[in-house]
Parts: structure tokens; C-alpha cells; sequence
């Protein structure tokens, strides 16, 4: 296990800053993961610590070694490709072992080491066959042993789920969780998928425009965002996003969107900007109790249903547990629970804290 620590590295393609003053540290045997759209900077960012690309500006440190000026190889990194990358005319076990064979180590401990880590994926079945004749998740899973195999003092995956249909990305999943318990080697995750993010990872770097907008835990990125943008980012379906105005009322607070007030948080004065109000579909409730409003949408995904509710003057989408009985144009009331309300500078996008 390794630590990696990036200090105020940037990368540039001429004219155009794909990373800019990016300071990072992951610690020994930890499973982070860049997460953001195409084009964020976050492929570019693992390439630069690979050493596939030259940095333009900073450090990147391995076990307490500046290796700016390292090779690929000497870094001591295993990297799983998106396009699996492995070689055709070789069996499994043959790319399995390659880097091994690279390196003149003897056939008996080759051999003994691709058995080793052909049981850990579960490819014994499989070490004689050719690449174009696994499925696609098994050709996954011998790109990841030849990654493993290297014993590598960190484990880089550039969108190693992307080819994989919806199923067997959720099983690669469940795998490389269960590798990484068993391994507990550090690794660093690339993906546009929050998903992927959310379940895997200790830490998530939320990239935008080749910075980190927030580096936390699951937990921190989802329920206490630092922007209106990893807010939104985070979680599917996305937060709503509200435009109204904080009003005061006989010593009470509530915020006003299109004709209806919604009971806020208790705070201690109005603040001095106008704030955006964001709230996911689980703090959106439909009951007996609250604003009148109708059905317009209902989408079933099986554990849940989304329902999106309008008002005079807004809507928004709340999550029922099980699949409701509800349909468009039904009428029900609509409340926030107060606890999941997130408020933002509507100039800055910043999450602000009431109290």
C-alpha cells in the first residue's frame, strides 16, 4: 500500500488547461474516485499521475518519492484501461502473466501467480481461452488480473465499467469492492457514473472544469455539498432546485415558491442574499398534510416510484417507496422535510448555512 499526494499539479495542451492547481492526497489503502462530466479533466488527471502524460506545473508523490520525473513502470502502478487493452493472440492466462514474463521471472512462480490471482477473479474455467471468446466481463475481469498480478503499490482505473452493459456493470461493482476489501490496495476510480462513485468509493473528488469542486466522503458530496453543481451532480434523479424567496412571518420563517409558503428551518434572521433552495426526492413528501397540488408525472423503477407534483407556480419530484398507486391528475398535498432542505447563493452557487 502507497500513499499519493498531488500538489498544485496542472496540465496543459497548448492553449487549453485540461488540470489546473490540483492539490489531492489519498492515503494508504484507500478507494477514491474522480467523478464529473466529459471533458472535467478527471482522465487527464489519472494519465499525469500514471505518467502517460507529462504534467506542466507541480508535484506527484508515491511512498513519500517525487516521481515527476519517473517512467510508467517505475512508479510501481497498474492501470485497467476502458477498452480492456488486452492482447489477442494471447490466452488468459498469458495476459494474465505478461508483465511477470516482461521481467524473465521463472515459469513455475508465473504459473503458480497466475493461478493465484485466476482464483481470485474466478477465471480458472477460462485461462486457456482466447479474449474473443470471453463476454465482456470476463474480458474485464482479466484486465483487472493483469493489474493485480503486478502487485502494484497503487491500482489506477480509467472508466473500466463503460463497455458493460447496465447488469454486469452492478456485478463488476460488487467486484472490485470485494477485490479492494481483500487487496486493500490504494486506488484512484474514474467515472462519470455517480452511482459507481457513491458505492465504491471512501472518498469522491467531484471535478468541473479541471479543478475538484469537493473532495469527501459519500456521505459529505451527497447530503452536504459544498455548490448547487456537485449537488446536482450527486444523485439520481437530481435535487430540485427551488428560485423563491425567504419570508418572515409572526416570528416564523418560510420559503415562497410561486404562491406557497413551505415551512423552513428555525433561523435567526433573514439573510442578507437571495438563496436557491434545493430538496431531493426523499425529503419531498406527499401525505395528508401540506400544500394542495396535483399528479403530473408517475415513473415506477420497481423499489421506488418517483411522482413529480405541480402547484401554482412550481413542482417537484418526490420518491414513494414501492410502486404508488398513484396517477396523473390525482390530487395530494406536498411538505419538505425541513431537516433535508439545502440552501445556495444564488450568485455564487455555494451552499450556505442557516444557522
Amino acid at each position: 500500500m502507497a500513499t499519493l499526494e498531488l500538489v498544485n499539479v496542472s496540465k496543459r495542451f497548448g492553449e487549453v488547461t485540461a488540470c489546473s492547481n490540483i492539490d489531492l492526497l489519498v492515503n494508504e489503502g484507500e478507494f477514491i474516485t474522480l467523478l464529473g462530466p466529459s471533458g472535467c479533466g478527471k482522465t487527464t488527471l489519472l494519465n499525469v499521475v500514471a505518467g502517460l502524460e507529462e504534467l506542466t506545473e507541480g508535484e506527484i508523490w508515491i511512498e513519500n518519492r517525487m516521481v515527476n520525473d519517473l517512467s510508467p513502470f517505475e512508479r510501481n502502478l497498474a492501470m485497467v484501461f476502458q477498452n480492456y487493452a488486452l492482447y489477442p493472440h494471447m490466452t488468459v492466462a498469458e495476459n494474465i502473466g505478461f508483465s511477470m514474463r516482461l521481467r524473465k521471472q521463472p515459469k513455475e512462480e508465473i504459473a503458480e501467480r497466475v493461478g493465484h490471482v485466476a482464483e481470485t477473479l474466478e477465471l480458472e474455467e477460462l485461462l486457456e481461452r482466447l479474449p474473443r471468446e470471453l463476454s465482456g466481463g470476463q474480458q474485464q475481469r482479466v484486465a483487472i488480473g493483469r493489474a493485480v498480478i503486478r502487485e502494484p503499490a497503487i491500482f489506477l482505473f480509467d472508466e473500466p465499467f463503460s463497455n458493460l452493459d447496465a447488469a454486469l456493470r452492478v456485478r463488476m461493482r460488487v467486484e472490485i469492492k470485494e477485490l479492494h476489501q481483500r487487496l486493500g490496495t490504494t486506488s484512484v476510480f474514474v467515472t462519470h457514473d455517480q452511482e459507481e462513485a457513491l458505492s465504491l468509493s471512501d472518498r469522491i473528488a467531484v471535478m468541473r472544469f479541471g479543478r475538484i469542486e469537493q473532495f469527501g466522503t459519500p456521505e459529505q458530496v451527497y447530503s452536504l455539498p459544498t455548490s448547487k453543481y456537485v449537488a446536482r451532480f450527486i444523485g439520481s434523479p437530481q435535487l430540485d432546485i427551488f428560485e423563491g424567496e425567504i419570508e418572515s412571518g409572526e416570528g416564523e420563517y418560510s420559503y415562497r415558491i410561486g404562491t406557497v409558503h413551505f415551512p423552513i428551518p428555525d433561523i435567526t434572521k433573514l439573510p442578507d442574499q437571495p438563496l436557491d433552495l434545493g430538496v431531493r426526492p426523499e425529503h419531498i413528501l406527499l401525505g395528508k398534510e401540506g400544500t394542495p397540488a396535483k399528479v403530473h408525472l408517475v415513473q415506477p423503477i420497481g423499489p421506488f416510484t418517483y411522482v413529480t407534483v405541480t402547484w401554482e407556480g412550481g413542482n417537484a419530484t418526490a420518491r414513494v417507496s414501492g410502486v404508488s398507486p398513484l396517477r396523473p391528475g390525482d390530487k395530494v398535498k406536498v411538505s419538505f422535510d425541513t431537516s433535508g432542505m439545502l440552501f445556495f447563493d444564488r450568485q455564487s452557487d455555494e451552499r450556505i448555512e442557516l444557522n
